[in-house]
């Protein structure tokens, strides 16, 4: 496998890139995407056996499960950015190891039903937080130490949206594939 197949595999969606200009309507799409993600995950997984679930989505990739367990550790330190942005003076944030807890116990757990349950809570809870920033408060900001930058609001929305997608077509990947990237 060649090095643009193992990207297209890597991003099947391609990477997130930040709109020249962020309109209320392109906003609203990405919450509308974040508040949908638990379903969507929930509806591709629900009757996946336990192998099934450990399915990888490329070489060396994460399996079906460790996919919806990391996507529920990002989107609760998504929360975190949020509300320090909203509470604090252009924070700077925590990194954490997602590979790393990625191999945690509760990350290849075969039973995604608490996580599932926990994604569902959290997204409704971002969701309303999200539909109630300000046009001032999108322009906030919080500072990544790993990136060395500064991320505003407004595109940190599109973020965590284009973060949902890009997982979904990783388990989606993973079903079409069927346990191949696993040999």
């Amino acid at each position: 496998m060649d090095h643009k197949e193992i990207e297209q595999l890597k991003f099947p969606i391609g990477k997130f890139h930040t709109p020249e200009h962020i309109s209320s309507e392109i906003i609203d799409s990405w919450i509308q995407d974040i508040e949908h993600f638990p379903e969507a995950i929930e509806q591709l997984t629900k009757d996946l056996s336990n192998e099934q679930l450990n399915w990888a989505y490329r070489p060396e990739g994460w399996t079906i499960k460790q996919v919806v367990h990391h996507c529920a550790d990002s989107h609760m330190n998504s929360m975190i950015r949020f509300k320090l942005a909203l509470t604090e003076e252009s924070p700077t944030i925590r990194p954490y190891y997602e590979d790393r807890w990625a191999t945690l116990i509760d990350g290849n757990d075969d039973d995604l039903k608490d996580t599932l349950f926990l994604l569902k809570g959290l997204h409704s809870k971002l969701g309303k937080l999200l539909r109630h920033i300000s046009n001032d408060e999108l322009s906030r900001e919080f500072i990544h130490p790993e990136h060395g930058k500064r991320f505003r609001l407004d595109e940190t929305i599109g973020t965590y949206a284009w973060h949902s997608n890009h997982h979904l077509a990783h388990v989606k990947q993973a079903i079409k594939y069927k346990g191949h990237f696993n040999d």
